[in-house]
């Protein structure tokens, strides 16, 4: 037998010895779009987070389009880059070992349950690959974050797309009542984009138990540390008690790493080990930010005072709506949604031409304004954009 080894095996050898599924490096993937899609067709094609930002001018006030953390990321990552930087012709096999136990040990879940990713969108693509590999259906709400059920789709699953409650919830009972025979997957996101609400802990935990035991249940928690007890909202417990619940994670939005892509998820040995074979795991991560995500992964001091200049950020938001007579959904998350008074696309072009970038839609028969916050001087020209044209 040839004791060549090519980079591929070195690889693989490399990311088996750190001990954790989020290193294993099997069949690469395509290139990935972060930005979100519509969920309401005739504006899906016109925008989506990344085409609104590459159309803008070049003097941009206020980047509030994309969900992004504007405080971020903290000092202790940024010195943890400039750190890496020295042996970063190195792969970055310890400081994914590091991050991989980190996880492990605060969430008592095994290291070999845990998959990496540059960001969460290769694990959605992943996940989507998997499920979608022999046919069948993916339930999942409408609208919310479509990454993960459109993907599915391109590949020939059939979506069913389950309406939001009046007060613009995810409906549990109707998405449990829509999975069809050929089922594969039913997805949920969790505070939701673009609605920004969260769902009671105890009925999500409660529905998890129920419909895990007959289809798979992922859980997307993008948003999940902007609420007040994230480690009481997660639905981690579900991994811990053996069912077949998937929890998809990023630092891409309290911590700060949108730029910096890192991401995981977590969920039953066996299906991490399926799901790994449509991702390149941590090895698609630059040993820059999987080093930085190490050092940053629970800093508690800086995502409490993230959150804090976020909240003031947002009742800022809130009371600039109010003086103008508008109406929002409550936001559990760092992005808030409300209906506008003109047509969508006119709405989001006139922000534009003001310097102000921000996301719309068309649901309930109404048209949406989704704003994601920022400092408290991008939301001052939000403000005054707002005012010349509500």
């Amino acid at each position: 037998m040839s004791t060549h080894m090519n980079r591929r095996q070195l690889l693989k050898t490399g990311a088996l010895l750190t001990g954790g599924l989020g290193l294993l490096p099997t069949l690469a993937t395509s290139a990935l779009a972060h930005a979100p899609a519509e969920s309401f067709h005739p504006l899906k094609v016109l925008e989506t987070d990344e085409s609104v930002l590459l159309s803008a001018p070049p003097e941009v006030k206020a980047r509030l389009s994309a969900n992004e953390n504007p405080f971020g990321p903290s000092v202790k990552a940024k010195q943890a880059i400039q750190d890496a930087i020295a042996k970063s012709y190195q792969y970055p096999f310890m400081a994914s070992r590091e991050l991989i136990s980190k996880i492990s040990a605060y969430e008592n879940i095994p290291a070999e349950q845990i998959l990496l990713g540059a960001g969460s969108s290769p694990i959605l693509l992943a996940a989507a690959l998997y499920y979608s590999k022999d046919g069948g259906s993916v339930v999942t709400a409408d609208p919310s974050y479509d990454d993960l059920p459109e993907k599915a789709e391109d590949f020939k699953a059939r979506l069913i797309k389950v309406p939001l409650t009046a007060d613009y919830h995810l409906d549990l009972d109707a998405m449990e009542k829509a999975i069809a025979a050929d089922t594969k997957l039913v997805y949920i996101c969790n505070p939701n984009n673009p609605t920004a609400t969260a769902l009671d802990t105890a009925k999500l935990r409660a529905f998890c138990e129920r419909v895990s035991a007959k289809v798979p249940v992922f859980i997307d928690e993008a948003y999940i540390d902007y609420l007040d007890d994230p480690k009481a909202a997660s639905m981690l417990d579900c991994v811990r008690n053996k069912q077949n619940v998937i929890i998809a994670r990023t630092f891409s939005k309290l911590y700060g790493f949108a730029g910096l892509r890192v991401g995981y998820a977590v969920g039953p040995t066996a299906t991490m080990r399926a799901i790994s074979q449509y991702s390149n795991g941590g090895m698609s991560i630059a040993a820059t930010s999987i080093q930085a995500a190490a050092v940053a992964y629970n800093d508690f001091e800086y995502l409490n005072a993230a959150k804090a200049k976020t909240v003031a950020s947002k009742q800022f938001l809130y009371d600039v709506l109010k003086a103008e007579g508008y109406t929002w959904i409550p936001s559990a998350a760092n992005f808030v949604m409300f209906p506008i008074k003109m047509e969508a696309r006119k709405f989001g072009d006139e922000m534009m031409k003001r310097g102000v970038s921000i996301r719309t839609w068309k649901f309930a028969g109404k048209e949406w304004c989704r704003i994601s916050i920022g400092t408290m001087e991008e939301m001052q020209a939000f403000a005054n954009a707002f005012r010349e044209i509500s």
